[in-house]
């Protein structure tokens, strides 16, 4: 597997650490790319949450780009090894925190609207879409974004609990889905 670089920032051009076994599918550089073109202006000073880290590319890149604070969570401990890897390998050594969890066991102890930014990069499939959807809804701040990185195959929904979808953008065979929270009936 060729190896993942830090896109933008203060970090740009770092090479990143990939996987040696099966079973971890990092987001690639192009679609990194995509991603953050779409939410450049909100990363600066964000509060990141990167669910399903993998090798935590997206939120090392994130932290490249100025975001506050970067929460990883990943159970596998293979993956933790290589975030960890990772930050030492890009001198990161502050605004950050590991979680090692399963992504809703994770987002149960997390603070209800503490994340500006929310990255879900689930397995795929169409089951695990909606119930890390459902886990991750009431962790989105007030105007925040997650993004749901998915099989262009596996549809994501229109709604999931408090969130509403904005926007999709297909890469490949992988899309990205935007969810903002959904402004009730009469609010605004």
């Amino acid at each position: 597997m060729s190896g993942l670089r830090v896109i933008a920032g203060s970090l740009k051009g770092r090479r990143l650490h990939t996987p040696d076994w099966d079973g971890l599918r990092p987001t690639s550089d192009k679609l990194r790319e995509t991603l953050f073109n779409v939410v450049a202006a909100r990363v600066g000073e964000a509060r990141v949450l990167d669910g399903f880290a993998g090798t935590g590319a997206i939120g090392i890149e994130a932290l490249s780009r100025g975001a506050a604070q970067v929460t990883f969570v990943e159970s596998d401990p293979r993956a933790l090894r290589l975030i960890e890897r990772n930050l030492q390998n890009c001198a990161v050594n502050d605004r950050y925190a590991i979680i090692r969890a399963r992504f809703a066991d994770a987002a149960r102890r997390l603070q209800r609207g503490s994340f500006e930014l929310i990255f879900l990069d689930p397995p795929y499939g169409p089951d695990v879409i909606v119930s890390s959807l459902e886990a991750a809804a009431p962790l989105v701040a007030p105007g925040g974004v997650l993004i749901l990185e998915h099989a262009r195959r596996d549809a994501a929904p229109d709604h999931a609990v408090s969130l509403a979808k904005t926007r999709d953008i297909m890469s490949g065979d992988s899309a990205l889905t935007l969810y903002m929270p959904a402004v009730p009936d009469g609010g605004g």
